[in-house]
């Protein structure tokens, strides 16, 4: 296979589904209104409820839906070979992942902007609500885990991108200042904003920050609990949206590269297409691809993460219903547009960089050893940033350092807008637990709430095994996309009563994927969860509320659609 071919097969999918199924389901389905007053009009606050550009506000969801996931899922996917996981990808993407991500967010904008949570009990039941409220706050504990081990990593393994993003940070809260306090010309705000963002990659790249994974897991903690407790407009707004330049020059940048690089004939897949139905993956074991591939690719293909994201911030930030679309459902098509460079970037270059770090790849022993020898020597993010940058070292002749450098910093840029959206979406969640139990008013500030899921999700990255931890995360927000789709079912089959069997489309992928992620959760359980007994406990509890809430569901589903009380807007 080709680089080249692969890219432009990616391109014609995605832009004609977008211009198809997704104008479908935004007429026949959601019915958007672009006369229908937004919650971020109708409840503004200036903090949470603040309406933002269209692009901003695709920034800001992409950059937080996106994190590390879509990179460092498939790059690990690549032990079965790359065609499995670039067809889980597509496949995932289009049926799956966009039309998810699309309804969460749409449904949360129809009710004030409240969380698929607060949704699903009020389509269900109160006792639903407490369900999922808990449901997600273990998922988001694992979420925090994840990505602070991956950021982690990466700021060790590449010391300039530390440097850079934490000049990032402090360009962006200018940039905020700039825009809502000093309110200057908005093209003029973010040309500053973009030159500042190339100087600070540059000194990031003289000037290298090297410090060890424990000083970054505490710096990443104390980092987190303020950039969440924050008002939207000081940082998340405008970092966002200068991720979203990041986001489009290195897409556009490697998607041309790769076409480069394959029309020159340097393009040919060297790694093997398919290996063998259970490679080495999950916790170093034998895993078979079907159930576990959910548990290895979470946002490249779909992420139920997306959904608290799109029913928490985006929802109350969406300035016109017609900009659903491109926020919501062009987000997820971007990230799997995003996870196909790094499977055709690692099925190029990915032996040369094994070699670069004196490893014997082959097509023997790839199944073996790629995921465990990724995720301890070569490092899970490396393995895409210098595979990246030889592409285009090959395409325009850029040094391969500063390639690894700006790829490392695409990475760690969505990766630490996940982990601070992350802990504002835990913080929610669990200020309307503490709600619904009467609990003390003193465990709902904020600051408090912050604290408590940063010092355990910081603490389980400390300790756990990272091919442990990160397969966890991944079954928990994958259950949780079948829940936020069975949720987002009720509403469009209760509420928004499409004609003909647009249902279905909600439907059917919410059971297969619940069927799916069950059944890899429970083989996770018998075959991994001795290694690490805390990551056992939080998946033991959460497969027990997934059952509750399926049952919760059918319960609900069986009620005539007559007994639902209409949409709030």
């Amino acid at each position: 296979m080709n680089s080249a071919v692969v890219i432009f097969l990616a391109g014609l999918i995605y832009v004609s589904l977008y211009h198809t199924y997704g104008k479908a389901l935004q007429n026949k389905v959601v019915k958007a209104d672009p006369n229908r007053p937004t919650p971020a009009h109708r409840l503004y606050d200036g903090v949470d409820y603040v309406p933002a550009h269209p692009l901003v506000l695709y920034g800001h969801h992409f950059a937080s839906i996106a994190g590390a996931g879509p990179i460092v899922g498939p790059a690990v996917a690549m032990a079965w070979g790359w065609l499995p996981g670039l067809l889980w990808v597509w496949f995932g993407n289009v049926f799956i992942g966009a039309v998810h991500d699309y309804l969460a967010l749409m449904s949360s904008v129809r009710y004030d902007g409240k969380s698929i949570q607060w949704i699903a009990g009020k389509l269900m039941s109160k006792r639903t609500s407490m369900a999922f409220e808990l449901y997600v706050w273990f998922a988001l504990l694992l979420v925090i885990a994840a990505f602070a081990a991956v950021i982690a990593g990466i700021f060790v393994n590449t010391p300039g991108a530390a440097t850079a993003s934490i000049l990032f940070l402090l360009i962006a809260v200018l940039l905020g200042w700039l825009l809502y306090k000093v309110q200057i010309d908005f093209k003029i705000g973010t040309i500053i904003g973009i030159i500042l963002l190339a100087l600070a990659i540059y000194i990031g790249f003289k000037f290298p920050i090297v410090a060890s994974k424990q000083v970054w897991y505490v710096f990443l903690g104390l980092y987190i609990i303020v950039a969440s407790s924050l008002p939207v407009w000081v940082l998340l707004q405008p970092r966002d949206y200068l991720n979203a330049y990041i986001l489009w020059f290195g897409l556009i940048l490697g998607g041309v590269a790769f076409l480069i690089v394959g029309l020159k004939g340097m393009g040919t897949f060297t790694a093997p297409a398919y290996t063998t139905w259970s490679a080495h993956v999950v916790g170093g074991k034998p895993s078979p691809f079907w159930p576990t591939i959910p548990l290895v690719i979470a946002c490249g293909a779909l992420s139920g993460f997306h959904s608290l994201v799109g029913s928490g911030t985006s929802s109350k930030q969406l300035d016109n219903e017609l900009h659903g679309l491109l926020v919501g459902y062009g987000g997820m098509f971007t990230e799997g547009f995003l996870s196909t460079i790094v499977i055709s970037s690692i099925a190029v270059y990915g032996i040369k960089v094994f070699q670069d770090a004196g490893v014997v790849i082959n097509f023997q022993n790839w199944a073996q050893i790629y995921a465990p020898m990724v995720a301890s020597k070569i490092g899970k993010v490396t393995i895409f940033s210098k595979s990246y940058a030889y592409g285009l070292h090959d395409a325009f002749g850029i040094d391969v350092k500063l390639g690894t450098l700006f790829a490392s910093l695409w990475v760690s840029a969505f990766a630490l807008t996940s982990l601070d959206t992350a802990t504002r979406l835990g913080r929610f969640a669990w200020q309307e637990v503490i709600e619904m139990i009467k609990g003390p008013e003193i465990l709902k500030n904020k600051w408090i709430a912050s604290a408590i899921l940063v010092v355990f999700g910081i603490g389980l990255a400390w300790v756990g095994k990272w091919l442990v931890i990160w397969p966890a995360f991944s079954g928990m927000n994958q259950m949780l996309a079948s829940i936020a789709m069975m949720t987002a079912s009720l509403w469009v089959a209760k509420i928004q009563r499409p004609a003909g069997a647009w249902k279905w489309a909600v439907v059917i992928p919410a059971l297969f994927l619940w069927v799916t992620v069950t059944a890899a959760l429970a083989w996770f359980l018998i075959y991994v969860g001795k290694e690490n007994i805390w990551v056992s406990l939080i998946t033991i509890i959460g497969l027990a509320l997934n059952f509750l809430l399926v049952i919760d569901w059918y319960h609900a589903w069986k009620k005539p659609a007559e007994e639902y009380q209409a949409a709030t807007a």
